[in-house]
C-alpha cells in the first residue's frame, strides 16, 4: 500500500511538470519585490512578444525592475554609466504595485535584472530572464 502511495505521488508530480509546472516561456511575469530579493528569480519569456508585467513592492524601499541588454551587467552598483545598458525598467513605491506590458528583447539569450536602489544588487537583489526564440 505504501508502496502504490508513492508511485502515484510520483505520478502526480511527473504530470504537474508536464502540464507547465516546469517554467516554460511564458507572456507573463508576475514578480513581488521585498528588501533584497525578488519572487521569484528567474523568468522565461519569448523573444519579441508583448509581456504583460505585475508587480508588488513588500518593502520598506522604493524598487526598481530593471532588465539591462544582453550582454551587459551592472557589476555591483548601478551608476550612470549603466543608464545606456537599460532596455527596460519600472519603480515601485513601498506598498505600491503596477501592471504594465513592455516588448521582450527580440534577441534570445540571458538578460540580468537588478534593482536600482542603491545597495540592493551587492546585497543580492538580482534576478536572471531568459528569452527564448517564440513558438513557430
Amino acid at each position: 500500500m505504501k508502496r502504490t502511495f508513492i508511485v502515484a505521488a510520483l505520478l502526480l508530480n511527473l504530470s504537474l511538470v508536464a502540464c507547465g509546472g516546469g517554467g516554460g516561456a511564458s507572456t507573463t511575469i508576475d514578480v513581488t519585490m521585498t528588501d533584497f530579493q525578488f519572487q521569484p528569480s528567474q523568468f522565461t519569456v519569448p523573444a519579441g512578444q508583448e509581456i504583460t508585467f505585475k508587480s508588488s513592492n513588500n518593502g520598506a524601499v522604493v524598487h526598481n525592475f530593471v532588465i539591462m541588454n544582453l550582454d551587459t551587467s551592472a557589476g555591483d552598483f548601478f551608476d550612470e554609466e549603466d543608464v545606456p545598458n537599460v532596455y527596460w525598467e519600472t519603480e515601485l513605491q513601498p506598498g505600491g504595485s503596477v501592471t504594465t506590458t513592455f516588448t521582450a528583447p527580440t534577441e534570445p539569450g540571458e538578460y540580468q535584472i537588478i534593482c536600482r536602489t542603491e545597495g540592493h544588487i551587492v546585497s543580492g537583489m538580482t534576478a536572471r530572464l531568459t528569452v527564448v526564440p517564440p513558438e513557430q
